[in-house]
């Protein structure tokens, strides 16, 4: 079925004609060939032709027929290993690059900008340019300070944040809860929701309409009554706020007036200026009514129909703005800061930013333009700058504005400068104008802001926040902290040492002009009265500055520790400021009228006045108590003569006069747990001293083997009903009970027994 084939050897079959000797075999055996040169990738022409191609570019093929020689691909990855290699060179140039962009980033974070020497060139730090630091934060709080119960946010330096921080230190201390909306007055914003004066519950009045003509005819001012409120205009707001041509203006404000005995046409500009005048001047009128009730008819938002129709007819100019447009957004942001709409002003201030920017304010102004429409743009600008810093600063929110004099330099003040504003005041001094004032005002912000920026960027890099949202929780941090503040504050130092004599109000006796000796004012008797308000306005703006730069040290003594930290000198300097801004105020309100009806001058009191209550809190035992105390009482009087006019000012006075009330008792109650600390122990000893013969011998004393059978079978058995009494009657805050005899850590007694110890 199969078939098998044998196969025979060679060996057997005797065949012979495949084997040689070794000579022929070498001789017939053909030479080696030659191995083939092959190369990664043949071009595209050898390829198709599929003919030898070789490395040279042009290959020899191609080099002979003076042919193109396609090297398209000579990019791409030939081989496997090839694409390892490729694959690990990226991977180390990505290495390579990290390494690069961290040794830069570090780089950058160790040489900070440090805050300016001089008044002239004040840089700012990196918190005004974008920098991230995502692993360090210090949390702020959001609280509601409106109408409605939303919350808002206000970072670390604010002095919301500071009524946070104490209220806690008030609920642990006292035992019981303290809301943040306690420690706030009543306004306006905490009643209704915006000017208008209207609630979510009831509207109660008009709702802006779009035409522009939101004023009632019957509440239309006069020529007459126009004309009155535009004069407290000119030697008020226009004097600090130097943003207007009196001359222009009133020529724009005489033609409004088309037809006689009929209410003028609609003009922004005019409405709001109308309104701040209104709001100044109502304040310097007494209330029909005392109260801290909030009410309709309450100064702080006089003339706003006359806001209202101002925001109408904005509205429409918003695509294609002028001058006028940010002139008025302006003058709507300090209204509604008198108003206390702070977080509608800070809206407001955006906006009157952008459209400054799409104005080109933010630049040099054209060569060929005149020089008083230049000099004009330049106070617009940096006005603008000037109360954004201030806002921001305030509620520590992020600027918006980058100030720089590369871009647009600070406006002049010579006596040219000035004839050329269209205002006609007296000259001050040789070198000294009307437009001095604002010149050194925006000096002094400038200077404040580059502080208060390299400030919180140090924080930020000394700060851990392994230990939480706080820099009071991390004692090392907050002490570095106030080491670097000791040398950035010297140039707002600087500042105040350069302030024209002019600008200054001179002290009685020895006292010195922009100091904390709480000297009293020598007032000039014959300078008018924008030049009064001038001086007082800058002194007191420095205080209130230099009051909320040092305020962050002041720590409350949650924990032990904390009240041993190194900023105590930086409170004590933040409650210093507070009571000279204090002692001013109480001068000047009690004696002069040259401060009535001004609201933010209100406002620097209340953040003075708390500050000195938080003081008074953190540091209860302090040399400088009683002047605080006094200071505190001083604000009192203050508040009583600004809630004449206006319901605010007086529920300040109830706002600070009970937190008054609170330090008093935890200052006395500190007072008397350390008197009967004290007394108990001296009680004890010589208690202990009565019977020598039971004291045990060692060095370990009562903690030795043994000393707590003593203690409790010796001593205790020699404490008979009529002394047991007695210590009852010293320790009456902590009874002899379970409590107080396991308040130790391991059970047994705490360091109230330290007397004991020393027997």
């Amino acid at each position: 079925m199969f078939s098998t084939f044998v196969g025979t050897p060679q060996s057997l079959t005797g065949s012979n004609k495949d084997v040689t000797d070794g000579g022929a075999f070498a001789a017939q055996q053909p030479s080696p060939r030659q191995r083939r040169h092959q190369v990664a990738r043949a071009c595209e022409w050898c390829r198709i032709q599929r003919v030898k191609c070789d490395n040279n570019v042009p290959c020899g093929n191609c080099q002979s027929k003076d042919r193109h020689c396609s090297d398209r691909a000579s990019g791409e990855l030939r081989s496997l290993p090839h694409a390892y290699r490729e694959i690990e060179r990226l991977r180390q140039r990505v290495r390579d690059l990290e390494a690069q962009l961290e040794e830069g980033r570090q780089a950058s974070e160790a040489t900070l900008p440090s805050p300016p020497v001089s008044t002239g060139n004040a840089s700012l730090s990196s918190r005004d340019t974008f920098r991230t630091q995502p692993k360090r934060h210090w949390d702020g709080v959001h609280i509601s300070t409106a109408y409605s119960q939303q919350r808002t946010w206000y970072g670390p330096f604010s002095l919301f944040y500071f009524i946070s921080h104490m209220n806690r230190y008030l609920t642990a201390a006292l035992q019981q809860p303290h809301l943040d909306k306690h420690i706030q007055p009543n306004s306006v914003a905490k009643t209704f929701w915006s000017p208008d004066c209207n609630n979510l519950k009831g509207n109660e009045g008009s709702q802006p309409q779009s035409d522009g003509h939101l004023v009632n005819p019957d509440q239309c001012l006069t020529a007459v009554q126009e004309e009155y409120f535009l004069n407290l205009f000119w030697e008020s707001h226009h004097t600090s706020l130097p943003i207007l041509s009196e001359v222009e203006f009133k020529e724009h404000c005489k033609g409004l007036w088309a037809t006689p005995g009929k209410p003028r046409l609609p003009s922004a500009l005019v409405d709001i200026v109308i309104a701040m005048s209104m709001q100044y001047g109502m304040a310097t009128r007494p209330r029909t009514f005392s109260g801290t009730e909030v009410g309709a008819d309450d100064p702080t938002i006089a003339g706003r129909w006359y806001y209202r129709r101002c925001q109408a007819l904005l509205s429409k100019d918003l695509e294609s703005p002028t001058i006028s447009t940010v002139q008025c957004q302006i003058l709507s942001v300090i209204y509604l800061c008198c108003a206390s709409f702070q977080n509608m002003a800070h809206s407001t201030l955006a906006i009157a930013i952008r459209t400054a920017n799409m104005l080109g304010l933010h630049m040099e102004p054209p060569a060929d333009m005149p020089s008083a429409e230049r000099e004009l743009r330049k106070r617009i600008w940096w006005s603008l700058c000037t109360v954004e810093s201030k806002t921001c600063m305030k509620l520590d929110r992020p600027f918006s504005t980058c100030l720089s004099p590369r871009y647009c330099e600070l406006p002049a003040d010579d006596h040219e400068t000035a004839r050329m504003a269209g205002s006609n005041f007296a000259t001050l001094d040789e070198n000294v104008t009307w437009l001095t004032y604002n010149s050194q005002h925006t000096k002094l912000v400038l200077v404040t802001r580059s502080i208060y920026t390299a400030l919180f960027d140090h924080c930020l890099e000394v700060f851990s926040g392994e230990n939480g949202g706080l820099i009071y929780d991390d004692p090392p941090a907050l002490k570095r902290c106030a080491e670097f503040f000791t040398t950035s504050i010297q140039p707002l130092r600087a500042w105040a040492q350069d302030v024209p004599d002019a600008l200054k109000t001179e002290r009685k006796g020895n006292g010195v002009s922009f100091s904390t000796d709480l000297s009293t004012l020598a007032v000039e008797q014959f300078a008018p009265l924008w030049v009064q308000r001038q001086r007082l306005l800058l002194e007191l703006m420095y205080h209130n500055l230099s009051m909320n730069l040092h305020r962050p040290f002041i720590v409350f003594p949650i924990a032990p520790h904390l009240a041993e930290a190194s900023s105590l000198a930086h409170a004590l300097s933040a409650a210093e400021h507070g009571m000279a801004l204090t002692n001013i105020m109480h001068q000047i309100m009690t004696q002069t009228d040259i401060l009535a009806g001004w609201h933010e001058a209100f406002q620097w009191q209340w953040n003075a006045a708390i500050t000195l209550v938080g003081y008074l809190l953190a540091s209860p035992t302090s040399n400088s108590t009683a002047l605080v105390r006094q200071a505190i009482d001083r604000a009192l009087v203050v508040f009583g003569v600004f809630g004449r006019s206006f319901a605010a000012a007086a529920s300040a006075a109830a706002v600070v006069r009970d937190l008054a009330e609170k330090t008093d008792l935890l200052k006395e109650r500190a007072r008397l747990e350390g008197a009967q600390g004290s007394e108990a122990a001296l009680t004890v000893t010589n208690l202990a001293g009565n019977y020598p013969n039971h004291v045990p011998q060692g060095n370990g004393g009562f903690l030795e083997t043994g000393g707590q059978d003593y203690m409790t079978n010796g001593m205790l058995n020699l404490m008979d009903e009529v002394n047991m009494a007695a210590m009852q009657d010293v320790l009456p805050a902590r009874s002899m009970d379970m409590e107080f005899m396991g308040d130790g850590s391991d059970g047994g007694f705490d360091m109230q027994f330290l007397p004991f110890m020393s027997i």
